[in-house]
C-alpha cells in the first residue's frame, strides 16, 4: 500500500468504510439515488464492459447525474466496487439449509457461486482487491460456517476451505477449458507414451460426475475430514 494520501479522483479510499457511514451526510442536499441504485447501475456497466467501464463519471452518467454529484453518495471508486461486490453476493440468497450432509450443501452453494461468477465475469477481479465486506458478504461467510458447523475442524481450517472453494469457483468461471475435457484430436501420441496410456485408460473408466463437483468434493473432504484433524 502506498503511503501517499488517497485522492477520490483516482479511486483511492478515504476515511471510514462505506458500511460504517450513513447513507447520507448530515449536511448538503439529500442524495437523489440510493446506494443500491448506484450499485445496480455500476454492475450493469461492468456486466457489459468489464471493470474498466466502471468509473464514477460513467456511473453518474448512467443515473443522469452530474459526475461530481456522485461524491455526495460515495467517497471513492473503492466504495463503488465494495457496493457492487456486496450487491452481487446478495444474489446467492437464499442459502441452502438442507439437501444432505455438509459436503452436499456446500457443493450446492458453490454451484450457485459459479453461476454468479458467470453472470458477472468481472467479479473475480473485484474480489481480488482489498475490500471491506458488506452485509451480504458477511451473511455469505456466516452461511458457510453454519454449513460447516458439524465439521470437527478449527475456524482457521474452515476459513481456509471457504477461500479455497472461492478460488476454484473463480478458476472454473474464468477458464472454458476447466469446464470440459481438453481436446487432443489429430495429435500423434506415439511420442508421448504416458499421455497415450492415460487417454486409453480414460476411455474405459469414465470419471464419476462433473469435474467441478469432483474437484470441490475432494478439496472439502481433504481439508476438513476428521482424518486430517486428529
Amino acid at each position: 500500500m502506498s503511503g501517499a494520501s488517497p485522492n477520490p479522483a483516482d479511486g483511492g479510499s478515504t476515511g471510514p468504510s462505506i458500511w460504517t457511514r450513513p447513507p447520507r451526510g448530515s449536511r448538503g442536499p439529500t442524495p437523489t439515488h440510493s446506494r443500491d441504485e448506484i450499485a445496480a447501475a455500476a454492475v450493469a456497466l461492468a456486466d457489459t464492459g468489464g471493470l474498466d467501464a466502471v468509473s464514477m463519471r460513467a456511473v453518474a452518467g448512467a443515473l443522469d447525474m452530474a459526475a461530481g454529484s456522485l461524491y455526495r453518495h460515495l467517497s471513492s471508486r473503492d466504495d463503488l466496487l465494495d457496493l457492487m461486490v456486496d450487491r452481487c453476493v446478495g444474489e446467492l440468497r437464499p442459502y441452502p439449509t438442507d439437501g444432505g450432509g455438509w459436503v452436499d450443501q456446500f457443493l450446492l452453494l458453490a454451484r450457485r457461486q459459479l453461476a454468479l461468477h458467470r453472470r458477472h465475469p468481472w467479479l473475480a477481479d473485484a474480489l481480488g482487491r482489498r475490500a471491506t465486506p458488506g452485509p451480504n458478504t458477511l451473511a455469505h461467510f456466516d452461511a458457510c460456517l453454519r454449513i460447516l458447523q458439524p465439521v470437527p475442524a478449527g475456524a482457521a481450517a474452515k476459513f481456509e476451505a471457504i477461500a479455497m472453494v472461492t478460488g476454484v469457483v473463480s478458476l472454473f468461471a474464468r477458464s472454458a477449458a476447466a469446464t470440459g475435457a481438453v481436446t487432443f484430436d489429430h495429435v500423434d501420441m506415439a511420442a508421448y507414451p504416458h499421455l497415450a496410456a492415460a487417454f486409453a485408460g480414460a476411455a474405459t473408466t469414465p470419471p464419476d460426475g462433473d469435474l467441478f463437483t469432483r474437484t470441490l468434493r475432494a478439496l472439502l473432504t481433504g481439508l476438513l475430514t476428521p482424518a486430517h484433524h486428529p
